[in-house]
């Protein structure tokens, strides 16, 4: 395939970097796991792994079952999604920049032999050995920056702050099961309002707001979680409930970082 860039992952911030390659011009493949667990669903690529095909910001990703479809997807102007966790598709897709997304804050097995360039967002990567370039995601001052040598900041395991809250604004499930929703995204909560439960072989545990705002994100209902996995977070501006359906500050910055430092390494668009 010519001039494609194969992003792994296709998580909310994942999605923000496919989203503004696609509208720079570039054909862009993204490679996922058989059950992904997004949180901000309504503006996650993933989706499509479940939906078949999913529209964010009026940018259209298509489930592709082989690189026929792929080719195909590609050729009607829209992102393509497979199913392909370890990468075994790329021999065929030979894209010319890989971008780890995946947000594991370690190292999944991306390498650098992988693409002529190959660039990770966030922590577990260093750039110049595990990668070509690695892209800051913490809040603040860096946000965004690119990183030629060495690391992104450590995980600190405390969300970014958001009016000034924020370990409250995410919540983790303390039991493993199924979720099962009560609340949907977009949705105004009330701090300890019931949102959703979990439910361990018949027994329902309550899942309710820690805080009070716009439900920006939750697990899809039916999901299998694992005890301390994220399961939902709240926006504690109740008067921005459309930022729950559009892609965040935070991932439009680091999606910027990711063009910046493809255009740098002189790989353009072709028309």
């Amino acid at each position: 395939m010519t001039n494609c860039i194969v992003v792994r992952g296709a998580g909310d911030l994942a999605t923000a970097v496919i989203y503004k390659l696609h509208n720079s011009g570039f054909k862009v493949v993204a490679l996922e796991i058989e059950e992904p667990l997004a949180i901000r669903r309504q503006v996650s690529f993933c989706e499509a792994v479940y939906e078949k095909e999913v529209t964010i910001e009026g940018v259209e990703c298509k489930l592709c079952k082989n690189e026929d479809e792929i080719e195909k997807t590609l050729s009607q102007d829209k992102v393509a999604l497979i199913v392909d966790p370890k990468g075994e598709k790329l021999s065929k897709i030979n894209p010319v920049v890989l971008i780890d997304g995946i947000l594991a804050k370690k190292n999944l097995g991306t390498t650098k032999d992988m693409a002529p360039l190959t660039i990770a967002l966030g922590p577990g990567f260093c750039a110049g050995e595990d990668v070509d370039v690695v892209i800051e995601t913490m809040r603040g001052h860096n946000l965004g920056r690119i990183i030629t040598s060495g690391r992104a900041e450590k995980n600190t395991g405390i969300p970014g702050a958001i009016k000034g809250i924020s370990k409250e604004r995410v919540m983790h499930s303390e039991h493993s099961g199924i979720m099962e929703n009560v609340c949907k995204i977009g949705d105004i909560v009330e701090k300890g309002d019931l949102l959703c439960y979990i439910n361990d072989y018949g027994k329902k545990y309550e899942i309710r707001a820690t805080i009070s705002g716009v439900l920006r994100g939750l697990l899809k209902d039916g999901a299998k979680v694992n005890k301390n996995l994220k399961i939902l977070d709240i926006d504690p501006r109740k008067e921005e409930v459309k930022n729950a359906f559009t892609i965040s500050d935070k991932a439009r910055c680091i999606a910027g970082g990711v063009l910046e430092a493809i255009l740098k390494n002189g790989i353009y668009p072709i028309n």
